[in-house]
C-alpha cells in the first residue's frame, strides 16, 4: 500500500465533517483522481461513503485528537465507607461505583453502581451521611460485601472484561480504595480479592505527572487546576466517579498517556 494514499484517507477520515456539503462530490472525485490505482481500488467507496458522512467523520477527529492509550478500558472507581469522628474501625464500604471509561474516545460506556450493607456498625452515623450524601434508607436491605463483589464479576464478564485480550485496569483519585479498603474489609470478613482490583491508576499521581503539581485537596484541586466544573455532590462515590472521568478525558485530550502507578501485590 501507499503511505501518502493512507495518510490521505486518514486526513479524509478526520476531516470530512468540516467540509460544506456542497464540496464534498468535487473532493471526492479529487481526491480518487490522486490516489494510486492500488490504494484506489481498496479504498475508493470507503472515501466516498466517509467523506459524505459528517457524524462519522466528527466521531473520527474526536478520537484521533489524543494519542492512543495503553488501555483498551479504564475502571473507575470511588468507594464511600462508613466513618465518623474519630474514625470507626472496620470502616466498610456502603457505595460501590465503577465508571467503564473506553480508551480510545475516554468517553463512558457502561456503568455498575450498588450500594452495600454494612454488618459490623449497620447504623450509619450522623458524620457519615453528612459527609455522603447516604442516608440509612439507602444501604438497609442492599446485598452484602460479598454478595456486590460477586455482582462486580458478573458484570466484569457481561462487559468483556475478563477476556485475557482485553487490556482494562481501574483508576481510582488515590490508593486508599484499593490498597487499604478493600483488602483490609475482605481480609476481616474472610473474603478473596479478585486480581483485576490488584493493580490500578492513583488519578492524584498521574495528574501531578501531567500538570507538574500535587493536588492536595484532590478531585476539587484537579477540576480548578483543568477549569473545568466539579460535577455533581463531593464525596458521592458515583460522582466523583464521574469527576474523575471528566479529568482523565481532559488529560487525554491534552496528550497525556495513562499508564500503571500502584506496585504490583
Amino acid at each position: 500500500s501507499d503511505a501518502s494514499g493512507c495518510s490521505m484517507i486518514a486526513l479524509l477520515h478526520t476531516g470530512a465533517a468540516k467540509f460544506p456539503q456542497n464540496l464534498l462530490p468535487r473532493a471526492r472525485q479529487a481526491v480518487c483522481s490522486l490516489l494510486p490505482a492500488g490504494i484506489l481500488k481498496g479504498y475508493g467507496s470507503i472515501v466516498s461513503r466517509k467523506l459524505a458522512s459528517h457524524s462519522f467523520g466528527a466521531s473520527m477527529a474526536a478520537m484521533s485528537s489524543f494519542p492512543p492509550q495503553r488501555y483498551h478500558y479504564f475502571l473507575v472507581l470511588d468507594f464511600e465507607a462508613t466513618c465518623d469522628k474519630p474514625q470507626i474501625h472496620p470502616q466498610e464500604i456502603i457505595e460501590f461505583p465503577i465508571l467503564k471509561l473506553n480508551g480510545r474516545t475516554m468517553e463512558i460506556e457502561s456503568t455498575f453502581h450498588m450500594y452495600v450493607q454494612p454488618v459490623v456498625h449497620p447504623q450509619l452515623t450522623p458524620f457519615c451521611t453528612e459527609l455522603t450524601g447516604i442516608i440509612q434508607g439507602m444501604v438497609d436491605g442492599q446485598p452484602s460485601l460479598q454478595q456486590v463483589l460477586e455482582r462486580v464479576d458478573e458484570w466484569m464478564a457481561k462487559e468483556g472484561l475478563l477476556d485475557p485480550s482485553v487490556k482494562s485496569i481501574f483508576v481510582t483519585c488515590g490508593d486508599w480504595d484499593l490498597k487499604v479498603m478493600l483488602p483490609g474489609q475482605c481480609q476481616y470478613l474472610g473474603l478473596p480479592v479478585a486480581d483485576y482490583f490488584k493493580q490500578w491508576i492513583n488519578l492524584k499521581k498521574a495528574y501531578s505527572f501531567a500538570m507538574g503539581s500535587w493536588p492536595k485537596n484532590g478531585l476539587l484541586d484537579m477540576n480548578k487546576g483543568l477549569n473545568l466544573q466539579h460535577i455533581g455532590r463531593p464525596h458521592s462515590g458515583i460522582d466523583d466517579c464521574k469527576n474523575i472521568a471528566n479529568i482523565m478525558k481532559t488529560l487525554a485530550h491534552r496528550g497525556f498517556i495513562f499508564k500503571q502507578t500502584s506496585k504490583p501485590f
